[in-house]
């Protein structure tokens, strides 16, 4: 499996299906239908790909856009970021600052009328729209466990054999943390420096 057939899968699992849940289902089932050379190789793209997103400016643009600083939460932001897309994801991946931009994410910020706010809030709705997809990332171990009928701790291990790694799970105890150079959120300056799109809408907001 290369990486366009990587993110064929990826895209075609949001085009056939309604919900998250029968998301993950068609994907491990698509899996599980391959030999387990591809399971790995489909598992060594979602790793390398996730830790391309895994970088202080992206951190930085979730936690100003959406006022969260969870690095779990950032994690399966992440996730839900390339379950968006390549196109989407890549832009965002190489430009955190286009991240204001997404329609998804304005719809998410767009503020709610007053009716709408007196209405019964639908769980199911909210959770599908929420700008995390933590399941997202247990496809591939599913579907291991599913052809072999093994711990997929052999997944683990034959991803990490082909030397692929990425910046998940963040531990800052162990010096874990997004890459890139660290910078100080409350500096007015370099938040404008860097994402100078984010920094005028948490001036307009």
């Amino acid at each position: 499996m290369d990486v366009d057939e990587f993110w064929d899968l990826i895209e075609r699992s949001g085009r056939e299906t309604d919900t998250r849940e029968a998301r993950v289902a068609w994907l491990v089932d698509e899996l599980s239908q391959r030999p387990v050379e591809e399971i790995i190789d489909y598992d060594i793209w979602w790793t390398t790909t996730r830790d391309r997103g895994c970088t202080i400016d992206l951190y930085a643009a979730y936690w100003f856009v959406f006022q969260k600083g969870s690095l779990n939460g950032f994690e399966y932001f992440v996730n839900w970021l390339v379950g968006l897309g390549r196109d989407t994801f890549e832009a965002v991946a190489d430009c955190p600052d286009r991240l204001i931009e997404l329609p998804q994410v304005l719809h998410l910020l767009k503020p709610k009328d007053l009716y709408a706010k007196r209405r019964p809030r639908n769980p199911e709705r909210m959770s599908e729209d929420r700008p995390e997809f933590e399941s997202l990332a247990y496809v591939a171990s599913d579907a291991y466990e599913q052809v072999t009928g093994k711990d997929p701790t052999g997944l683990s291990e034959a991803v990490h054999a082909r030397r692929a790694s990425g910046g998940f799970p963040l531990i800052p105890a162990l010096g874990s943390v997004p890459h890139g150079e660290q910078w100080d959120f409350d500096d007015e300056q370099e938040l404008a420096r860097r994402l100078p799109r984010i920094a005028r809408y948490r001036d307009q907001r």
